[in-house]
């Protein structure tokens, strides 16, 4: 299962940063990230400051 990035999004683009294989990129309002690439790692939701990333 992949992460999502839920609407709280602030787009401080703090997760996109900590992506090791680089599944998340910035949408039109808010961070994305591509399921085929994430390998459910939680590097996301350990530097997100509104809990926006969340395993699915």
């Amino acid at each position: 299962m992949a992460y999502t990035i839920s609407e709280d999004c602030i787009s401080c683009g703090s997760c996109e940063s900590e992506c090791p294989v680089e599944a998340i990129s910035q949408g039109e309002s808010i961070y994305e990230v591509n399921a085929d690439l994430c390998t459910d790692c939680g590097s996301c939701a350990d530097v997100c400051p509104v809990d926006a990333a969340q395993a699915e």
